[in-house]
């Protein structure tokens, strides 16, 4: 299938191969990542790559674009049915940019905004003082109790009540627990703000029905299309079509969205990944996509449970999603060093920030972990008990050098038994 880059680009080819190699001798725990199948990596590399259709389909600045508005259009219509959302921009290029446009559709530059505190589990975008989201607007912040390491939605009201934030932002990137975007959106109605979820991390088990959908609770809900609902690296905004807090405006707010992505954002769509999210959407409507979520929330249970009965300490002690994060206070290691023994022994991770946490976000006293790509790979419930043990002994013994060569020939050996995509290196 690379015959043509081996031979035009050989320092490339060798990039990809061993890349590759990467993933299949390796356990992928990154929260974040996953596997999309072959069908959505044969149209991310397809002939739409080639075309240019600034616009929206039946409206483009270009000729020729007859074709990319139908896959385009296709992917809106399945991404409004998946979430059952009224309106749908399938253009944003990350999630970044998605919240970014969110933000330039819903508030004016300066506006206050009240969403997760980063050290809590909310996201760069989520007002970070060194992201765009902290440079132009302003953001106070919520977070977790100190002893359950919950959302406290009692105090979240408070705060909403004494700020009056223009909008209240749902959603996180590293909080284990599920959230009630309900009650959320009854704080923003309280309070007169807008209500914007960021569901990029659990946005495919809200697709099933096994967290609480967003979308019929908020004004504007972001996502990234990859992550939990496995399709291509790229962003989509769902939405109202009516503006809620400014219904005399000349424009509804489907209408702000699209023209904050274009032209406001971004110039040409990228037509060869929309088309791969038409192909993830539709992978996501079919019934084992219910099933695929199931057992990545199941595994990560398994894989939960398993590192506490080993000894390790987890934040909020559990998961109700498909992601945790092992505090590693008590270990005596940073989050720095944990991340590369494990990396030693193939097992993919990330540092992390826990709440009040005292370390430095380079060498935190977290990692997150998470079980959506080992889901995908078809490991189950043993797999994770396996998993968790040895997470466990590497975690807790680091500079151990012969723990860490047995535990890595039993990584390659568990991984030869779940292959991913044979034959694409050829």
């Amino acid at each position: 299938m690379m015959r043509d880059l081996k031979q035009r680009d050989p320092a490339i080819h060798s990039v990809v191969k061993n890349e590759l190699a990467r993933q299949q001798k390796g356990l992928e725990l990154i929260a974040s990542e996953n596997y999309v199948s072959r069908a959505v990596m044969q149209t991310m590399g397809s002939v739409l790559t080639n075309k240019y259709s600034e616009g929206y389909p039946g409206k483009r600045y270009y000729g020729g674009n007859e074709h990319v508005d139908v896959s385009e259009q296709l992917a809106i219509d399945r991404a409004k049915k998946l979430f059952g959302a009224e309106h749908a921009n399938v253009q944003p290029h990350a999630g970044s940019q998605a919240n970014m446009e969110a933000y330039f559709s819903l508030l004016n530059l300066g506006d206050k905004i009240l969403g997760m505190d980063l050290a809590h589990g909310g996201h760069l975008t989520h007002g970070s003082q060194v992201n765009f989201s902290g440079k132009f607007y302003k953001f106070v912040n919520y977070g977790v109790d100190k002893e359950t390491m919950r959302l406290d939605m009692d105090e979240i009201r408070k705060i909403a009540i004494r700020e009056k934030p223009r909008l209240i932002l749902s959603g996180f990137s590293a909080y284990p627990r599920k959230l009630d975007f309900r009650e959320f959106q009854e704080i923003a109605h309280e309070v007169g703000a807008y209500h914007m979820a960021d569901m990029a991390h659990i946005a495919g088990p809200c697709a099933v029905g096994l967290h609480q959908n967003p979308v019929p609770f908020c004004d504007v809900v972001t996502t990234t299309t990859h992550k939990t609902l496995r399709g291509p690296r790229g962003a989509l905004i769902l939405s109202k079509i009516e503006d809620r807090l400014r219904p005399d405006d000349k424009k509804n707010l489907a209408r702000k969205i699209d023209s904050a992505v274009f032209p406001g954002m971004q110039g040409g769509p990228l037509d060869h990944v929309i088309a791969a999210k038409a192909v993830a959407f539709g992978e996501a409507l079919q019934p084992e996509f219910e099933s695929y979520q199931s057992q990545v929330l199941k595994n990560a249970k398994v894989l939960a449970d398993t590192l506490m009965n080993n000894g390790l300490k987890l934040v909020s002690d559990g998961t109700d999603n498909h992601l945790m994060l092992v505090d590693l206070t008590k270990t005596g290691h940073g989050g720095k060093k944990v991340e590369k023994a494990l990396d030693e022994v193939f097992i993919f991770t990330n540092k992390n920030m826990i709440p009040f946490d005292e370390r430095s976000p380079f060498n935190p006293s977290g990692i997150r972990l998470g079980t959506p790509a080992l889901t995908t790979r078809g490991m189950k419930d043993d797999e994770m008990r396996k998993i968790g043990i040895w997470l466990s002994r590497v975690i807790q013994k680091p500079d151990d050098t012969y723990l860490k060569m047995k535990v890595k020939a039993e990584v390659l050996e568990l991984c030869r038994e779940f292959p991913i995509y044979e034959g694409l290196g050829e």
